[in-house]
């Protein structure tokens, strides 16, 4: 498929204080899939937002959940896979010699930008979803340690089939109780996508497995919800929200199952940031509602 141009990067100086911030992590996507149901008109909610309806194409900044997230976290959201680079970044911790880190860059002094922003007066919060995030041992604490707040529960996780209903229900609570004066930086991992998925194929079972079709379904289950995170993110002020992949995963391609390994289906990942406008009480915020 044509893949759009690298996205115009805002002035990120004057986006950070002024708008809350959303980052939605679709844990495992992969690009290609992302692309055909957007271009089918299966992902209506998601399609709305993206820039012209198209996702971006860009590559990983690692091959699985830890290491990828690891660096989101600290600002290398995933790269542009356009090779004009150097490529400017939203986001960078203060880093002598960065050749990414441009004039409407957010530059700060942390190690990492959950930190970086709630010395900026956000309350940060991470709603939490494949294992990487459940706070059940010293590894799954690592990456919702970096945030003020942070939500598991089983509900919430790779074996929950309502996993995103659940994910989406917590952020209307927590966007709900958000002071109207404070900004709040909301990290959400979907982890609907990511192995076990079959069942939000209907008609597919434990044996039949998980597939390329079945990951497609648990997107479209996605979509049917995000509506919803949408309309909460930007209930009190102007919202700008990022949307990615953190990596993709094989379904055999080239003899190839899952990832953290170095295929082409794993590093490409679909990306997406765009503002949503503070929203008027009535608002709709899905397809069907604007049907």
């Amino acid at each position: 498929m044509n893949h759009p141009t690298t996205l115009p990067s805002p002035d990120m100086n004057a986006v950070v204080g002024s708008h809350d911030l959303l980052l939605v992590t679709l844990d495992t996507l992969r690009l290609d899939v992302a692309e055909e149901l957007a271009a089918a008109g299966r992902i209506p909610n998601l399609a709305a937002v993206l820039p012209g309806g198209r996702w971006e194409h860009r590559h990983a900044p690692g091959s699985f959940t830890y290491a990828s997230h690891q660096a989101i976290l600290a600002g290398f959201l995933p790269t542009p896979a356009s090779p004009d680079g150097p490529h400017p970044r939203l986001f960078a911790a203060r880093f002598a010699g960065s050749e990414s880190t441009a004039p409407r860059t957010w530059v700060f002094d942390a190690p990492d930008l959950p930190t970086a922003l709630a010395a900026a007066g956000y309350r940060t919060v991470c709603i939490g979803g494949v294992g990487f995030f459940n706070k059940q041992g010293p590894l799954g604490s690592v990456l919702p340690g970096l945030f003020q707040e942070s939500h598991w529960a089983p509900e919430l996780g790779v074996a929950s089939p309502t996993s995103f209903e659940e994910q989406v229900a917590r952020a209307e609570r927590v966007a709900a109780e958000q002071s109207a004066d404070q900004p709040l930086f909301l990290f959400l991992n979907v982890s609907a996508l990511h192995q076990p998925n079959w069942f939000h194929l209907p008609g597919a079972t434990r044996e039949h497995g998980d597939s390329r079709a079945t990951h497609a379904a648990a997107l479209e289950y996605v979509d049917a919800h995000i509506g919803r995170l949408f309309a909460a993110m930007s209930a009190r002020r102007p919202c700008f929200a990022i949307v990615c992949s953190d990596h993709g995963t094989a379904y055999g391609e080239d003899g190839y199952i899952g990832h953290r390994i170095g295929h082409e289906v794993v590093w490409s990942v679909p990306y997406a940031h765009f503002t949503l406008p503070a929203r008027a009480a009535g608002t709709a915020t899905t397809s069907e509602e604007r049907a």
